[in-house]
């Protein structure tokens, strides 16, 4: 299930990540005969350069009287055959190199929608860091493990088949060697690994592990001076800086005990002694041992690339798997592309709602309540009683754990999910803005709305003044988060986002507390006049909102204790009264 999909996304089975990139590189079909067919043509005539030489030796000690022009022959044919192999390892490059682009660009498509997909639930729980390490740093290393690692892998095997292949033509019992090879060539890799496999995974761990305690400290660089944390800071981050040097260090340790390295100078030197065995007892001339003696050297690229290549495959299926954990993590919410869609009137009504964060405590238990449409409803509470949660529940940003929200009447689980939410807008506390023009942040919710609209929106909030008294007006570009700019402003621009969308229901999560007094009266004019003919939402602790809501919820740790208007709660209910006298 997802929040957000595409008609034209692809589906994929995820039950390996094998399995996923063999999907992922299907559509490439063509490529991927490019690239082995470059792979064997690349191999073959690599193996025609000893076979030849060695056909040389032969003529040249043979003395025959056309020598020269035999041996020019073989020389420009030699020299053709490696113009044609140049062309067909530029296939296979280019194959595996376009493979690896299309696979990199594809799957970080598919987790950017995927991501876009998950509900708040996961988002909550996720660090920001892990995640841009995987869409970025795993998505290059799979990348980077077609191109180059599998196209030397797959280029390197048909290197390993030659000598094998090649080796009857001078003698029977030469296959001997390069069988050998081939067998303990397979053991070897298959120790080596399985050996590296985990310490791949710890690798890519400890680099999105480091990733996250960056981001978390840039993100928070405020909080850091302001409680002169630097040195602690810095000392964490060496700290997983040193676990992710020790696993590339440890990863480097299995590669250095490559025992393939060994193994190649076993058969040169056991391949040259049963061919000059055979030499002895007339089974071969001198040109062949020359021939069969360099056939074993194509031995050397797949036995120094595997050291790289096989490494690189490894960390490749690393990133893969830490990317479809991510991709196939659990997801609650569905965006219900069947469900109701029509005009949002803006009754609400809760019954009997609970809710709790996954593996912890009750956040909400038991709330219901009933909202006309047009109506404004006041939540007060305490910090942590759940004001905010509530106001979630409504446009399903979280679900219930039980009960019911019902929005005109029908559960909002029932709702097409875009209909729902583009018809709901909050106005919240931290207020998010991107870092584009002030322009563009009013207009998010309504990419089609024109300046006229933009500007009469930031009217409404009071922010057309201070937007004016920069230089470039509304095409003034601000900073990340909105931080060039006052809490005050920031709001106010939040307020012109929301009223530009004109929704149903409107929901401010304390959205003036960083307005001064005289900004206040005018915000509470544009709200009081946005409020007509739409449901609204006020969390807040100011009492001059609180007095004319129609409604008033009073929140005690996750439950509701009263609801009703101010005069009749002032009388019936101690809990308000304390929250007002407070006030």
């Amino acid at each position: 299930m997802a929040e957000f999909t595409l008609s034209t996304q692809r589906q994929f089975r995820r039950s390996t990540p094998a399995r996923w990139l063999v999907q992922h590189v299907l559509p490439y079909w063509y490529l991927v005969l490019m690239m082995l067919v470059g792979a064997f043509g690349n191999a073959a005539l690599a193996a025609v350069v000893p076979v030849y030489i060695g056909r040389a030796f032969s003529v040249a000690l043979a003395h025959a009287p056309d020598a020269a022009q035999q041996m020019l022959s073989l020389a420009v044919f030699v020299a053709l055959s490696q113009v044609v192999r140049g062309v067909l390892q530029l296939g296979r490059n280019f194959g595996a190199e376009l493979i690896g682009q299309n696979l990199e660009r594809d799957i970080r498509d598919e987790l950017y929608l995927s991501l876009l997909g998950k509900s708040m639930t996961f988002h909550s729980l996720q660090p920001v860091g892990d995640t841009m390490a995987r869409a970025i740093n795993d998505v290059r290393e799979v990348n980077l493990m077609f191109s180059p690692g599998v196209n030397l892998v797959i280029g390197s095997a048909n290197f390993l088949l030659m000598p094998f292949l090649l080796a009857p033509r001078y003698h029977p019992a030469l296959m001997l060697t390069p069988a050998l090879f081939i067998l303990g060539y397979a053991l070897a890799l298959w120790q080596y690994l399985h050996e590296l496999s985990p310490v791949t995974d710890e690798v890519r761990q400890a680099f999105g592990y480091l990733n996250t305690r960056l981001s978390e400290a840039l993100d928070g660089v405020e909080t850091v001076k302001g409680a002169a944390q630097e040195y602690h800071e810095i000392g964490l981050f060496e700290r997983n800086a040193q676990r992710f040097r020790n696993a590339f260090v440890h990863q480097g340790d299995i590669e250095a005990r490559f025992i393939p390295l060994l193994l190649m100078g076993l058969a040169d030197a056991g391949g040259l002694l049963h061919a000059l065995y055979l030499f002895r007892q007339g089974a071969l001339q001198v040109g062949d041992v020359v021939a069969y003696f360099g056939l074993l050297q194509l031995f050397g690229f797949p036995t120094f690339v595997s050291l790289f290549a096989y490494s690189q495959v490894s960390s490749g299926l690393a990133g893969a798997r830490r990317i479809l954990e991510l991709i196939s993590r659990e997801n609650n919410l569905d965006q219900n592309l069947e469900g109701y869609a029509a005009p949002l009137q803006g009754s609400v009504e809760f019954r009997d709602v609970s809710f709790a964060y996954p593996d912890g405590e009750r956040v909400l238990d038991g709330i219901s309540f009933r909202v006309e449409p047009g109506q404004t409803v006041a939540i007060v509470g305490q910090t942590g009683d759940g004001k905010t949660t509530l106001t979630r529940l409504i446009n399903r940003i979280y679900d219930t754990a039980s009960g019911q929200v019902l929005v005109d009447g029908v559960d909002v689980r029932d709702w097409q999910l875009e209909s729902l939410r583009s018809q709901i807008s909050f106005i919240e506390q931290d207020i998010f803005l991107f870092s584009r023009s002030i322009a563009e942040n009013i207009a998010f919710g309504r990419r089609d709305a024109g300046r006229e609209e933009v500007i009469a929106a930031a009217k409404a909030a009071q922010a057309h003044e201070f937007i004016l008294s920069f230089e470039n007006g509304y095409d003034t570009i601000i900073g990340e988060r909105g931080v060039t700019l006052s809490g005050g402003q920031r709001q106010r621009l939040a307020l012109a986002r929301a009223f530009l969308t004109s929704p149903g229901i409107l929901v401010l999560d304390d959205s003036t507390s960083a307005i001064d007094s005289a900004t206040e009266d005018k915000i509470q004019q544009a709200i009081a006049a946005a409020s007509h003919g739409r449901t609204m939402f006020i969390i807040t602790h100011r009492l001059s909102q609180i007095r004319w809501a129609d409604i008033i919820l009073v929140m005690r740790k996750g439950r509701l204790t009263a609801v009703g208007t101010h005069d009749d709660l002032m009388r019936t209910s101690p809990a308000y009264r304390q929250i007002f006298d407070t006030n």
